[in-house]
């Protein structure tokens, strides 16, 4: 593709695949309609990152690379420590995508605060905010000391001069959107800017040592804004969810090269900022109802850490010819499926009712785990036939209407017995790895018959 012919390029937002026409399948990842036509760029160094490191002058062996736990640094925040693999990595990029006013901005101050107070140097470049602003919420917060600079800049070149002069150990850009490179004659938050912002800011972050924070708005369908392809430049993924009305948020990991990526963090909205939730499970079963039909504890494992949650069912007459079926908090199509097995295999007539399936608290699982806790609580409505507060669901079911045994159940098991739980229903296969917990009743099930039949 000869870039001198053409003055503009087309990019694809999803994946930034380049053309020099439009198309409206997208080759690199074929979704529809994903092309935008922007500038092209003249003398751009987005193409290629380079890496200045002295270390890398000479190909070093496995056994000689040693590993020191000064690498990590602490933000202070230990449900957010355990998302990043145990601390902030000294050189690496994490971006922090999440909804307008969902506490990204608030979340990464805070960690400034403490990394601050810590003895760190930082250095924080709002694009969207003006210094007042930033203070009023910094009060909000609590007491900084001067180990905390503020920046309040859109241009990439004065930022890049600041960081090298400065020499801060954690850098925070919010947000990635509102920053422009001069080489790059497209608006900012358009895919070349975006692009190019990146790979200024990794090619900081990995010749300087430094840690960067970046700040990416999403898009109507819940992804980050621009290309794909700014999610595989940076190291970690991090997704701020929750709804904004509610008190809770959530922290995901859904890429980190430094850790897993199945561990989550759980925060509480306060007048003084995000507060950590320690015991995730008690925080999301607070206000369950006493004694009603079509409720029942389920166990679901994020990472290392069990949660228990509680599975809300109402299944009820159709006054019309089509029955509804709603979901929230869960896979729409999983639950189709096991009202279908309900019907196939316990003779259950729900052709006929409306069945709707929420989990409480407005999280998001979409774990296997939950199929016997989804079909106990469908039924449970079904016959008006209320659970035991005290017991818990857990198990994966068929297509047949076995229950198949899920992974880590002795975690799980144990957790509903801190928080009081005195039954537990499980697969027959598992009872035999959870023979050790003692305290709490062990029922095990082979398909979801003897399940149903506990009501």
């Amino acid at each position: 593709m000869a870039k001198g012919k053409n003055s503009t390029i087309f990019f694809c937002q999803n994946c930034g695949f380049e053309s020099s026409k439009w198309m409206g399948q997208c080759p690199g990842c074929r979704e529809w309609n994903t092309f935008v036509e922007e500038p092209a760029a003249s003398g751009s160094a987005g193409g290629a990152v380079k890496i200045i490191d002295r270390e890398r002058k000479r190909p070093f062996l496995l056994t000689e690379i040693s590993l020191d736990e000064e690498d990590r640094l602490t933000t202070g925040m230990t449900e957010l420590d355990r998302v990043l693999g145990g601390g902030l990595v000294r050189g690496s990029l994490t971006l922090v995508g999440g909804d307008p006013g969902i506490g990204k901005s608030t979340l990464l101050l805070q960690v400034c605060r403490n990394l601050a107070m810590d003895g760190r140097e930082v250095l924080y470049v709002s694009g969207e905010e003006s210094l007042k602003q930033i203070r009023l919420r910094a009060d909000r917060i609590g007491e900084f000391n001067d180990r905390l600079k503020l920046l309040c800049e859109n241009s990439l070149e004065n930022i890049e001069e600041t960081i090298r002069r400065a020499g801060p150990e954690v850098v925070v850009i919010d947000s990635i959107q509102t920053m422009f490179h001069e080489s790059v004659s497209s608006a900012p938050g358009s895919v070349s800017q975006v692009r190019e912002a990146t790979g200024v800011l990794l090619r900081l972050a990995k010749g300087l040592n430094t840690a960067i924070f970046i700040v990416g708005h999403v898009t109507k369908e819940g992804t980050v804004a621009g290309p794909r392809v700014l999610e595989h430049m940076v190291d970690t993924v991090l997704y701020f969810e929750g709804d904004r009305h509610a008190s809770y948020r959530i922290v995901r990991g859904v890429k980190n090269r430094f850790g897993s990526t199945n561990e989550i963090g759980v925060f509480e909205m306060e007048a003084q900022g995000l507060k950590e939730v320690a015991n995730p499970s008690e925080f999301m079963l607070s206000g369950k109802p006493e004694g009603a039909s079509g409720s029942v504890v389920v166990c679901s494992m994020e990472g290392t850490r069990p949660m228990l949650l509680e599975i809300q069912a109402l299944v009820s007459h159709s006054s019309f010819g089509i029955p509804r079926r709603q979901t929230t908090g869960t896979d729409f199509n999983r639950v189709n499926l096991l009202i279908a097995v309900l019907e196939k295999r316990l003779g259950l007539s729900m052709g006929n009712c409306d069945a709707y399936v929420n989990i409480a608290g407005g999280i998001r699982i979409q774990e296997p785990a939950l199929d016997l806790g989804i079909c106990m609580a469908l039924v449970s409505s079904f016959q008006n036939k209320p659970i035991d507060s005290k017991t818990i669901a857990i198990g994966e079911v068929g297509l047949s209407g076995e229950v198949r045994g899920v992974s880590m159940v002795q975690n799980r098991v144990q957790e509903a017995k801190k928080l009081g739980f005195t039954t537990c229903v499980i697969p027959s296969v598992s009872v035999e790895s959870v023979k050790e917990v003692t305290g709490i009743r062990i029922v095990g099930v082979k398909n979801v018959g003897e399940a149903v039949r506990l009501l």
